[in-house]
């Protein structure tokens, strides 16, 4: 009787006993072999394959040999482990290693992911829940900008903090603190009972800083200057302040010079001198406002009757600008001061400005009207003006054309005036001539003690007509002859006039071509 014995391929190779060595002989319907006993050969199976099986059929004469087979067998020796273990060997490392990448990587993974949870926390905050606001310096601060203000910087702008509660009158123009350290300064201000003048000029203060003073200019009461020249503020800031100065009662002096302000922040500046009772003076020069924006505040000066002086130098107003504001000057009663310096206005916006100004029924101290391309048939305008006004105490007309022709017909306004203290012809190409009639005026006239002429090219002869007149006549203290090419021979004639004036204590005689001993004549 036979008996049939499974072994799986993967097992081990074995050595049978040199009695029981078999011989393979294949079967046709099995997918295993028949085992023969054969003394010359020996099997080493290896392993193929985990799926398939052999199948031996070993057939002995006696059941004793069959069972002494299988004793035999069963009583074999395992093999040695080895490739077990060198398998082993390089298998444990490598998982080793592959775990401890796995856990590191992890690790890593969750220390990135808590920055951006943070970060987000911090955007999606609203502006309203990230400004604290108190009254204690540097407490007002965003989240976000209290951490780019280093320790040092602190300390600085604690410094700055202490001269807003120590003095009345604090510069802090062209320290460079930024919209950051507005929002660290500004709670200074809050209910601050000693500081009157505050400047913050040329500090890099944009429209997002300017909102540091919502709630605190409210509050204040005591301060009465504030400057913000120099800050790229633009409409947008503008906007911004005047919302807030709306409701400000203490503000008497706002300076807004240089700032990038348009047509857009001049409306804002309107709207705010139609409901702001307490603003005497406002700056508004070198800035970009145009024909429109000059429109805008002639309408609030036929409302406002508080201000005082209007600065809107360096700006583009022209012809047509000047005619808008001419007709907000006539119902105007409260404007004292009018600068125009440099808006091209030229001979037809004065002749219009002029007409707003006679209307006027305030009463104009100061008038400037310098660069701004006026000719001889403007400087007519402006003598007529002249003769009539009987509170002008300035008039300028620096770095216009007016020549002999139009310095004749102001001089001889002059005659007549016992108003005006200060006189500024300065870079009119007013030649000896002219300056001869001027001379004349100091005959009659002893009300006039600054007296700008340089940029003239009045030579010699101009300085010797002068010179006779303001030898015994007139009450100048002031003359500025710079750059008038009066040469040693000018100079001469001045210092001679010199010997017998008693009134004249500054003298600028710069760029003439003079010499050292005409300089030590007197």
């Amino acid at each position: 009787m036979g008996f049939t014995l499974t072994l799986p391929l993967y097992s081990h190779p074995k050595i049978l006993p040199n009695k029981q060595r078999l011989r393979f002989e294949p079967l046709a319907l099995d997918y295993g072999c028949r085992l023969v006993p054969n003394t010359t050969s020996f099997i080493t199976r290896k392993c193929y394959s985990r799926s398939k099986r052999l199948v031996v059929t070993a057939a002995y004469g006696a059941e004793g040999a069959r069972r002494r087979v299988y004793r035999q067998s069963q009583s074999q020796q395992p093999l040695s482990s080895a490739p077990v273990k060198q398998i082993a060997s390089f298998v444990v490392p490598a998982g080793v290693f592959v775990a401890a990448t796995f856990v590191l990587w992890k690790l890593v993974e969750k220390l990135l992911m808590l920055k951006p949870s943070r970060s987000s926390s911090v955007e999606n905050r609203s502006p309203s829940q990230g400004v604290k606001w108190s009254f204690a310096p540097g407490t007002n601060l965003l989240s976000g900008v209290a951490a780019k203000i280093d320790r040092q910087s602190k300390q600085t702008l604690n410094e700055f903090a202490k001269e807003l509660r120590a003095f009345s009158s604090v510069d802090m123009s062209g320290r460079n603190f930024g919209d950051e350290g507005l929002f660290f300064l500004a709670e200074g201000l809050g209910y601050n009972q000693i500081v009157e003048e505050v400047s913050f000029a040329a500090n890099g203060i944009t429209a997002t800083g300017i909102k540091a003073f919502d709630g605190v200019l409210q509050a204040n009461i005591v301060l009465k200057t504030l400057n913000l020249s120099g800050n790229p503020l633009g409409d947008e800031g503008v906007k911004c302040l005047c919302d807030i100065l709306v409701n400000n009662a203490c503000i008497l002096k706002l300076q807004l010079n240089s700032v990038d302000l348009g047509d857009e922040g001049a409306k804002a500046i309107a709207e705010l001198l139609k409901k702001n009772p307490t603003l005497r003076v406002l700056e508004l020069n070198n800035n970009m406002i145009d024909y429109s924006g000059f429109t805008s505040l002639a309408g609030a000066l036929l409302e406002n009757n508080t201000i005082r002086n209007l600065h809107l130098n360096g700006n583009y107003g022209g012809a047509l600008g000047a005619n808008a504001l001419a007709k907000g000057l006539e119902r105007n009663k409260s404007l004292r001061e009018l600068h125009l310096h440099g808006n091209s206005i030229g001979d037809e916006g004065v002749c219009s400005l002029i007409s707003g100004l006679s209307s006027h029924k305030g009463k104009i101290t100061l008038l400037d009207l310098g660069n701004n391309s006026i000719t001889a048939k403007g400087a007519f305008h402006v003598a007529e003006y002249i003769k009539r006004s009987k509170s002008l105490l300035w008039m300028n007309l620096y770095m216009n054309d007016i020549g002999d022709e139009g310095a004749e017909k102001v001089a001889d306004a002059l005659k007549g005036n016992r108003t005006i203290t200060t006189i500024d012809l300065g870079g009119n190409n007013i030649r000896a001539k002219g300056v001869g009639v001027i001379a004349d005026t100091f005959k009659d006239n002893t009300v006039i003690i600054n007296l700008e002429l340089g940029y003239n090219p009045i030579g010699a002869d101009g300085a010797k007509a002068l010179s006779e007149v303001l030898k015994f006549h007139g009450n100048v203290k002031t003359l500025k002859l710079g750059w008038c090419q009066i040469g040693p021979k000018g100079a001469e004639f001045i210092a001679d006039m010199l010997r017998y004036n008693n009134t004249i204590s500054i003298l600028d005689l710069r760029a003439n071509g003079l010499r050292d001993e005409v300089c030590t004549c007197r």
